[in-house]
């Protein structure tokens, strides 16, 4: 095969599957696909409509919900294509597209929760100063920055992909176009994709947990010392949907990208990057509206209004 990336064509292998599958795969993932869509249009709904919402958190959770469409947006409906139709090629510059946005939606996602992060902790730690300091200006000039910054690495991660050459392979085992499994098949020109991949773990995976969780330790002792129990249960739940919606992107994130590279083992890393692609982003929204009280009631009131006819 000749060692040009302009013309080459990836086959996508998704689970390994079996004769007869596909139509069971194709309806669990576009369930996944129609909730998940649905859930966070919701959120982003009512917070929209919500007067009483338009604050900083929920200006960034908002942000949240859109990354989160995106994501399932991006993996899900080529996947449900090569599921309906049989035909699994993607063509080089598709894959290129949908590791693109991929990415954005990747380094959005990491960017925004450490600025909820640095949300909840200026309002338990900083009340006080807390509309001073996250002002209307710099919440729109943080939301701008996130966007940005998440472009310009997505922009690095493409170019890293594009110098890459496949001599030998061109399937790719998982269910869409993903870097890692990119890199499994590539037979040289890996080493700007090994700097950029280094320079993410640490600048939008490292850095950010820990400055996350020595701002989870200030806020806990902050709580511990709130003398009524009252008190406590309100504070600490301003932060737990995040700290839970961190927890679990970060764990997931980190599983997907520690599982060694082998045939034994391609099954449990598609599995992994299921749930931390698609499903993570469906459950982000319920872990924010069950576990929130303003969420809640707002979601109430707009079921009222229009189950109210007019």
């Amino acid at each position: 095969m000749e060692n040009n990336t302009y013309i080459i064509e990836f086959h996508i292998v998704p689970f390994s599957m079996k004769a007869g599958d596909g139509p069971v795969i194709f309806c669990v993932f576009f369930i996944i696909f129609l909730f998940g869509v649905l859930v966070n249009t919701v959120i982003i709904t009512v917070i929209c409509l919500g007067s009483q919402l338009h604050t900083p958190m929920y200006l960034f959770l908002c942000n949240l919900s859109f990354v989160d469409i995106c994501y399932t947006t991006v993996t899900l409906p080529k996947l449900l294509d090569i599921l309906r139709s049989g035909n699994n090629t993607l063509s080089f510059t598709q894959c290129l597209t949908q590791m693109y946005f991929f990415f954005i939606a990747a380094s959005s996602e990491v960017i925004l929760l450490f600025v909820m992060g640095y949300d909840r902790y200026i309002a338990i730690c900083h009340p006080l100063h807390y509309h001073q300091i996250l002002s209307k200006k710099v919440c729109i000039l943080l939301v701008a920055m996130i966007w940005l910054c998440a472009g310009v690495n997505s922009i690095l991660w493409v170019v890293s992909i594009r110098k890459m050459s496949f001599c030998h392979s061109v399937t790719i085992h998982q269910f869409f176009c993903e870097a890692k499994a990119l890199s499994n098949i590539s037979c040289s020109g890996l080493k700007m994709f090994y700097i950029i991949t280094f320079v993410n773990i640490v600048l939008f995976g490292v850095c950010p947990m820990f400055i996350n969780v020595m701002s989870y330790k200030k806020i806990i002792t902050v709580i511990l010392h709130i003398k009524t129990r009252e008190g406590k249960i309100k504070a600490f739940s301003t932060c737990s949907s995040h700290l839970t919606v961190m927890s679990l992107y970060y764990v997931f994130g980190t599983i997907v990208y520690i599982i060694p590279t082998s045939d034994q083992l391609n099954f449990l890393d598609q599995i992994m990057t299921v749930l931390y692609t698609t499903v993570i982003p469906m459950v982000n929204p319920l872990v924010y509206s069950l576990r929130n009280h303003e969420t809640r009631r707002a979601i109430q009131r707009l079921m009222v209004q229009l189950a109210t006819p007019h």
